[in-house]
């Protein structure tokens, strides 16, 4: 990844220059990301961007047009861009892994550092991981509403831009795409690449037949032909059994087709029924078209004959919630050695922070379900041999009781004192360990409308000292 160095809001630099000249720069604070909803009004949201996240690291520093750039502002002196020459991330940044099924308010990423570095990184952090995460949530609503068929993300010409083109097919495919039309996705992320053809290769031709011809020949193991250029029943399907007719005297076996427009349901009901009475029963059908998980589920409940599904716009854009509101927000600083805990208050109550130094803990039953996470203080330990009783931080009354359980802390270190201690993972082994992680849901949690809430508790210890902050400070 290139130098992101300045890819960052212009108050980071102002604050960071403010705790330079009063001498508190090198104070140790501790930093949480977390997001307060689920996009797409769902049931829990697909963590990614980690491993852009370990470039973005290891790649902080200030070259000379950096420096250059930020003097001809002219908000800064020479001490400090001085001082900024010198540059090194030194923290700690925990992380759960790519990929994990995480849920609102818990810590996603805690980053422990000086002032300075931690303030710094905030923005790009964010960008990074709000984005990737939202798309790779919405793929996994979306292969979810699929069921076993497969999804293949579309998405390029209509994302908002080349990085957002890149980074999404990657997190797409994390989230369950099987492959992208993202050529230099494929490329970069050693993902699998799909395609077909588009309409203009059928007008370019003198006849339908005459292109689809043409294309088979060139890609007779792979010939998935576009049938609705002008009219599917009557050109278009007619031409591609004509074609794929000739394969098989070949002996090669057609892919099948791809619907991009018209009727879904009518027209693949109509086209399997074709294709099945000449003979081609495995032949495949595509469907395109501005696809998200609400058509998907509307379409196969009304027993629409496609086999696989090509996703787009819809899903590189997550056009129903285009943003994942994750935060970046200060929940301690060290004082005389001592982590001390703060907390932001709030007259909206979903926005006071949980402070202090914290873990998340899943616990999973005895089948390997998960149950419920527990948010909390790091130094605490769950004994796994005793029951443990959780309670709704808010309706305190409602307790769960757990037996015979496990229990797995979910942030671990990518960096400790600067250095990166990040094994990299290629991205179908994260989109591996996305679905496994998946799989330990109850589908209630996975539903696409309606969701049941999955339950994220704190600690009695962290519980305490949350409305002991608030109590104190509505004391002052």
């Amino acid at each position: 990844m290139k130098n992101l160095t300045l890819l960052t809001d212009l108050y980071q630099f102002t604050m960071i220059n403010g705790y330079f000249k009063q001498n508190i720069h090198n104070d140790i604070v501790v930093f949480d990301m977390f997001f307060r909803k689920n996009p797409s009004k769902g049931g829990y949201t697909i963590v990614c961007g980690i491993e852009q996240l370990v470039d973005y690291i290891n790649n902080l520093k200030f070259e000379d047009e950096d420096i250059s750039y930020l003097r001809s502002l002219n908000l800064f002196e020479d001490d400090f861009l001085d001082f900024l020459k010198e540059f090194k991330f030194t923290g700690d940044i925990y992380s759960v892994e790519e990929g994990s099924v995480m849920f609102p308010n818990e810590p996603i990423i805690r980053v422990k550092a000086p002032l300075y570095q931690a303030q710094l990184i905030e923005t790009t952090l964010l960008n990074i991981v709000n984005f990737q995460s939202l798309i790779a949530t919405k793929a996994s609503r979306v292969c979810f509403a699929a069921g076993s068929d497969p999804v293949l993300e579309f998405g390029l010409r209509r994302a908002q831009g080349p990085d957002a083109g890149l980074y999404g097919s990657r997190a797409a495919v994390i989230g369950g795409c099987v492959g992208t039309a993202n050529v230099l996705a494929g490329k970069m992320f050693n993902i699998p690449v799909v395609g077909t053809h588009a309409h203009s290769w059928v007008q370019k031709f003198d006849s339908e037949l005459e292109s689809f011809r043409v294309y088979a020949n060139m890609y007779p193991n792979k010939s998935l032909l576009l049938v609705d250029t002008y009219d599917v029943l009557n050109s278009g399907m007619p031409n591609a059994i004509t074609v794929f007719n000739e394969l098989r005297d070949k002996g090669f076996k057609p892919s099948g087709v791809r619907l991009d427009s018209g009727d879904m349901e009518y027209l693949s009901k109509e086209i399997r029924a074709m294709l099945d009475e000449a003979g081609f029963y495995d032949a495949s059908i595509v469907a395109s078209n501005d696809l998200d998980e609400y058509k998907i589920l509307e379409l196969k409940s009304s027993g629409a004959k496609i086999s696989s599904w090509g996703v787009g716009t819809k899903l590189i854009t997550s056009s129903d919630s285009p943003a994942l509101g994750g935060v970046y927000k200060l929940c301690a600083v060290e004082e005389n050695d001592k982590l001390v805990p703060k907390i932001k208050i709030s007259e909206d109550p979903e926005k006071i922070t949980n402070p202090g130094f914290k873990n998340v803990v899943r616990i999973y039953n005895k089948h390997n379900k998960a149950e419920a996470d527990l948010i909390i203080l790091d130094d605490e330990i769950i004994d796994e041999s005793k029951e443990l009783t959780i309670f709704h931080p808010v309706y305190t009354w409602k307790k769960k009781t757990y037996k015979n359980f496990t229990a797995k802390r979910l942030l671990k270190p990518l960096f400790l004192s600067g250095k990166c201690v990040h094994e990299k993972k290629d991205v179908m082994a994260i989109r591996e360990y996305t679905q496994n992680e998946l799989n330990t849901l109850w589908p209630q949690y996975r539903r696409i409308t309606s969701p049941e809430e999955y339950k994220v508790d704190l600690s009695e210890k962290l519980w305490d000292l949350k409305n002991n902050m608030i109590s104190e400070r509505r004391k002052k």
